[in-house]
């Protein structure tokens, strides 16, 4: 279409058309500097933003749909100066021309730096720098785990120390210590060295890279490899850069080492410098056991002087064992000349069987005596009373008899009246029967009426609900009738 003809008429729509298809051919890709300004998040996922020019406010718009910003590495904020790849475009119902984005970066060291101090407050506050979560290194590890760019000079560094120092089996899981994809590879190697079994799983994990630029460093800044790192189980030196050089991992690791061949030192022991150790605790030992068995024995010499001898020892005992045995002797003799006395005494005392005997008799005949006349005595006062009860008795015969006519009465009249009451209630029974007779389903059925019922037997009670029945059932009084399916 020739737009520079101008007796050619064209319609808003094609005139939009024609001049986004010329932005994209001209342009096509580009990446464009300059600071984010009004920044929109719908729930859609999507971004809008304008990107703003510093030195004159020059400013255009852009869009981020939500595939490209969930793989933005950053988050993106109003004031931030970065450097978006884009695609150019323009937005016909608007008549305006924007940027499709489809990566962001920070522009500039500070805006980087800012962004990095950004995330290590955020992490910081949530727990994952603190030191109590720290663990030792153990001492001796029995294997060790290295990730690290099996390419790079470190790796040979670190494996080259630790078998010069102690030889321990290493495990290498090679990343990328560098690029996008680096960060997603040393989470996946942190995660895969912890799911390893036991026999197989290190004691301690070494994360190293060489030196290089801030960028450079930038996977062992991402959040995601923070994250991985302070959830490992397994305890992890952190060994990136130089000694100059600061990273976030070196914050949630459990230790930081200022190069990788310190890392490797930190590590493992000096094989000999341990063997030298062993040595020097053996001779102090040693010594310490001369010097503590020598104590001992000038001990037992000082306490032999204070001990006689054996047969001098057993003199002052076995003289007090006589005196004891005399003093025994003596008193057993004395307490049988107390023990005969006092049998004497008592034979003295005892009085004669017989005696007891004939005084346990009269005793006997005497309370013979004054049970019988106790009981003569009781006896007449029992007649006596019996007696005079009598004569009391005879009146009541007629208070008795009365008592007896009026209690027939009584139970004559409570049994007309329960017969009343029974008749009551069988009438009341009847009546209700005959009600429940005329109001049961027989009784309605025999009037003309049907009881229809689904294929579950359900009551169907209107017409809509049995227009979805799958089967109807209908109940007269002389049997049951179901009607074939339509088809």
């Amino acid at each position: 279409m020739n737009l520079g003809n101008d007796r050619t008429e064209l319609s808003v729509s094609e005139l939009s058309r024609a001049i986004k298809s010329s932005l994209e051919e001209q342009f096509g890709r580009v990446k464009v500097r300059g600071e984010i300004n009004s920044l929109a998040k719908p729930n859609s996922g999507h971004l809008y933003f304008s990107l703003v020019d510093p030195l004159d406010n020059t400013r255009i718009q852009a869009a981020c749909w939500r595939r490209s910003a969930s793989r933005l590495k950053m988050s993106p904020k109003d004031g931030q100066e970065v450097i978006v790849s884009a695609r150019v475009t323009a937005y016909g119902a608007r008549s305006q021309y924007q940027l499709i984005v489809e990566n962001i970066e920070l522009a500039g060291i500070g805006a980087l730096l800012k962004m990095l101090e950004e995330r290590r407050q955020k992490l910081a506050k949530e727990g994952l720098f603190n030191a109590e979560r720290k663990r030792p290194l153990p001492f001796l590890p029995k294997r060790i785990g290295v990730i690290t760019s099996e390419k790079g000079a470190v790796w040979h560094d670190i494996l080259h120390r630790i078998e010069d120092r102690f030889s321990i089996p290493i495990v290498l899981c090679p990343v990328l210590v560098q690029g996008d994809a680096a960060a997603a590879q040393i989470v996946a190697a942190i995660a895969a060295m912890n799911a390893l079994p036991t026999p197989q799983r290190p004691d301690v994990l070494i994360v190293a890279r060489g030196g290089g630029s801030m960028e450079d460093l930038l996977p062992f800044q991402d959040e995601a490899v923070v994250r991985g790192v302070a959830a490992s189980a397994i305890p992890i030196i952190s060994a990136i850069g130089h000694e100059t050089d600061t990273t976030l991992i070196d914050y949630a690791a459990d230790l930081r080492a200022p190069t990788p061949t310190a890392a490797a030192e930190l590590v493992v022991p000096v094989r000999r410098d341990l063997l030298r150790q062993v040595q020097n605790v053996a001779v102090q030992l040693n010594r310490q056991l001369e010097a503590r068995l020598e104590n001992q024995q000038l001990r037992l010499a000082r306490l032999g002087q204070y001990f006689s001898r054996p047969e001098h020892l057993l003199e002052s005992p076995q003289q007090s064992l006589d005196i004891a045995c005399l003093r025994l002797k003596r008193g057993t003799q004395q307490r049988l000349h107390d023990a005969r006395q006092a049998l004497q005494q008592s034979a003295l005392r005892l009085v004669s069987p017989r005696e007891i005997l004939q005084r346990q008799r009269i005793e006997l005949a005497h309370q013979h005596q004054r049970l019988h006349y106790a009981k003569t005595t009781v006896i007449e006062i029992h007649q006596r009373e019996l007696c005079h009860l009598g004569t009391r008795l005879i009146p009541s015969q007629g208070r008795w008899k009365q008592a007896s006519e009026s209690l027939q009465q009584q139970q004559i009249l409570l049994s007309r009246a329960m017969e009343r009451k029974c008749a009551d209630k069988r009438e009341k029974l009847r009546s209700f029967a005959r009600l429940l007779d005329n109001t049961s389903v027989t009784r309605t059925l025999e009037r003309g009426f049907a009881l229809v019922t689904d294929e579950n037997d359900a009551l169907i009670t209107t017409a809509h609900a049995a227009q979805y029945a799958k089967r109807l059932t209908m109940r007269f009084s002389d049997g049951q009738y179901t009607p074939p399916p339509s088809e």
